[in-house]
């Protein structure tokens, strides 16, 4: 709950010491820099601003702005979403409940099938689940000639991916469509021709829902988030059904969820059809990246 109103927030700096303490008593763990950010946006200054204007007087409208957003805030909506923005692989993508907020540690994704991918002139890449857009996106704003398909099951999710891609210029070089997981491939004439498929599938089991942060359980798209009792489902479904439309050799590349390795790493080893099993830790030790090839 955001703290009473007083008279101290007719400045700058009275505003940011209330936000500050607002988002404390919320919880807020990075209470101070959230604080600066929320009402760098709601004034319409630049961060280092606030500090040297802090005796500057803000106006009515002004200060109703920050305050509706800093009690969204103290309510625990995720900041991305108030801000409509996030950064990821040096991209600013637009964000909304729509679409899974794009963590630091999906960045591995982009990463690994750019090192493992050695793609040619052609090469055929797929998104699946692309939500934000931002793993395809990525790719398309490094890679050039390749055909890159963005799929997602939530046409909302495809709105905000398509302006996400025509902010950063391909758009045009992105193929979008609609449908659960692999299903809109059927209808591409792909069937053995992709290079590489490349997916931040739901990880979450059920039972893990209740006790996940606020700004997750109660704002991001539970579509995007929870996959079923064992929270491999996707990534088990993936397995399955990639084999159909790889290449000899076409990469199969999945982010997973902690504890998750050692189990899908049996899914695969159970299902057959691929080779190079191995899988890649994020910054805290965790393996966060499955990557194996299709067989021969």
């Amino acid at each position: 709950m955001a703290l009473p109103l007083t008279t101290d927030m007719k400045t700058i700096g009275g505003l940011l010491a209330w936000a500050r303490q607002t988002l404390e008593s919320a919880g807020t763990a990075n209470a101070g820099q959230e604080a600066l950010w929320l009402l760098a946006d709601a004034l319409h200054v630049e961060l280092h601003q606030l500090v040297s204007r802090a005796d500057q007087s803000v106006t009515v409208e002004q200060q109703a702005r920050a305050t509706t957003i800093v009690q969204r805030r103290a309510s625990r909506e995720p900041l991305q979403y108030i801000l409509g923005t996030q950064e990821f692989c040096g991209l600013d993508f637009h964000v909304t409940p729509a679409v899974l907020i794009p963590r630091p540690e999906t960045e591995l994704l982009v990463q690994e099938t750019l090192r493992e991918g050695g793609f040619e002139e052609g090469a055929v890449l797929v998104d699946v689940g692309t939500g934000s857009g931002c793993v395809a996106i990525s790719l398309a704003t490094i890679l050039s000639g390749m055909r890159i398909f963005a799929l997602d099951s939530s046409g909302d999710a495809l709105i905000v991916a398509k302006g996400n891609a025509e902010r950063h210029g391909v758009r045009e070089k992105i193929i979008w469509s609609q449908g659960d997981l692999l299903s809109p491939l059927r209808e591409c004439q792909v069937a053995g021709k992709v290079d590489a498929i490349v997916s931040n599938p739901p990880y979450i089991a059920e039972a893990e829902w209740a006790g996940l942060q606020p700004e997750v359980r109660e704002y991001e798209p539970r579509l995007a988030l929870l996959a079923g009792p064992r929270g491999t489902e996707f990534h088990e479904r993936l397995i399955q059904d990639s084999r159909d439309f790889l290449v000899s050799g076409g990469l199969l590349v999945m982010e997973l969820g902690q504890g998750q390795a050692s189990h899908v790493q049996q899914v695969v080893k159970d299902a057959g059809g691929y080779t190079g099993l191995q899988t890649v830790k994020d910054d805290a030790g965790i393996e966060r990246v499955l990557i194996v090839r299709r067989a021969s």
